[in-house]
């Protein structure tokens, strides 16, 4: 079977001048070209997979592993290959760990537990809201409401005293960075997971009613986990729990602004036409826009070729968000398609925890947003906004707005 050599192409492939919602259009391109690609990383190159079919099919087939300490893993980065060399939490391993390690935090991240939170997360929204009104404008919506919001939300789950957050929203920012430098990754992680370590000891004879409190009974203090691992799981959680909701609240506002009929619907549409919108505006950001990733435990065919065992595996899940097998033109926001045949939170037995309760935050955030500042406007172009390219999580630095 003939093989494709390395593309031009290096991955994470920059964003081009354009529309900053989208994807390079170089990856959107292999789709109907060449959909499994070999490409260049920072010390090899791995398969990078873009069609939506071959996405799922891979992501569930179990020759595909997790693991990060498989020599053929391809890292995002140096640092984050020097971090996940020390630390290993459920994402990173394969069934039956994985989903003994995952089956300890399931029930925190129901369905049915997450919209139980939705009157707190309400509340929440709420009271940042009315700050950001009294201050008046212009404000930045990053600091102001899309970082503190899921960043209260999880602190309060979790049982992590919110009065810390400055510390660990500057550890997860070196953290996901890709411009740091093995040393700064590791020292950001092991500083993290030492505040987490700690505090999960803290909570075997202070307990409260939130979830480490109840791994801290549960797994720490049984030795059925160590502190070690219960620390880095909740590094995770911490980590995955403000990071990617806050971008989607920052920059899913920012693409609403440039469709103001759409905000519209979002604003005063029933709780039904939120939701749909919701998975709308999750297919169209992909904010995890660097790729899951994964290597190959045995020879694997897939779109044509013959993928390697020991090769490393990317998927593109802003590619197969835009897939037109799957979106019919998918270049458009949409709010009234059926989106939720997405990619943003995975496939298979790693798909996101937490999907459920970045879902219940962004139903609630958007709307109440757009409602209590019917004016809302962008305070500065569009193109003067400072864009996250170089970070795991796709978003805004700062997002200046008036109203």
């Amino acid at each position: 079977m003939p093989q494709p050599s390395p593309t031009a192409l290096s991955w994470p492939a920059e964003r081009t001048a354009g529309c900053p919602f989208d994807p390079p259009a170089a990856v959107t391109g292999l789709l109907t070209t060449v959909p499994v690609q070999r490409v260049a990383l920072w010390d090899g190159t791995a398969w990078l997979v873009t069609r939506h079919a071959d996405q799922v099919a891979l992501l569930r087939d179990s020759r595909v592993s997790a693991d990060t300490s498989h020599p053929g893993y391809p890292a995002l980065s140096a640092g984050s290959r020097a971090m996940r060399a020390h630390s290993r939490s459920f994402i990173a391993m394969d069934d039956p760990e994985h989903a003994d390690r995952r089956r300890v935090y399931t029930a925190d991240f129901t369905v049915k537990r997450t919209r139980g939170l939705a009157p707190r997360v309400q509340s929440l929204i709420d009271d940042l809201l009315d700050a950001m009104e009294r201050k008046g404008p212009p404000a930045d919506l990053v600091a102001d409401f899309a970082l503190p919001l899921p960043s209260l939300v999880i602190c309060e789950l979790l049982g992590v005293p919110y009065a810390d957050h400055d510390f660990f929203q500057r550890a997860s920012a070196v953290i996901i960075d890709t411009r740091s430098t093995p040393e700064e990754a590791m020292e950001a992680t092991r500083r993290l997971i030492d505040y987490l370590g700690d505090l999960i000891e803290h909570k075997v004879d202070h307990p409260g009613d939130d979830l480490l409190s109840r791994v801290a009974a549960e797994q720490f203090a049984t030795g059925l986990s160590t502190r070690e691992q219960c620390a880095d799981e909740a590094r995770l959680l911490l980590i995955a729990g403000h990071e990617t909701t806050a971008n989607m609240i920052a920059l899913g506002t920012c693409a609403f602004l440039q469709h103001p009929e759409q905000l519209a619907a979002v604003r005063d549409g029933s709780p039904e036409r939120v939701e749909g919108a919701v998975e709308e505006m999750l297919r169209y950001l992909t904010v995890a826009h660097m790729g899951r990733r994964r290597v190959a435990l045995e020879d694997i065919e897939i779109g044509g070729v013959r993928i390697a065992a020991g090769d490393g595996i990317i998927f593109a899940s802003d590619a197969a968000n835009r897939d037109p097998e799957v979106f019919e033109h998918p270049e458009r926001l949409d709010i009234d398609r059926s989106a939720r045949r997405h990619m943003a939170f995975g496939s298979g037995p790693h798909q996101c925890l937490g999907q459920n309760l970045a879902r219940v935050e962004l139903q609630l955030a958007y709307p109440a947003l757009f409602r209590r500042f019917p004016g809302l406007r962008l305070d500065r172009p569009l193109d003067e906004i400072p864009f996250r390219t170089a970070m795991a999580v796709y978003g805004v630095h700062e997002l200046p707005v008036s109203w």
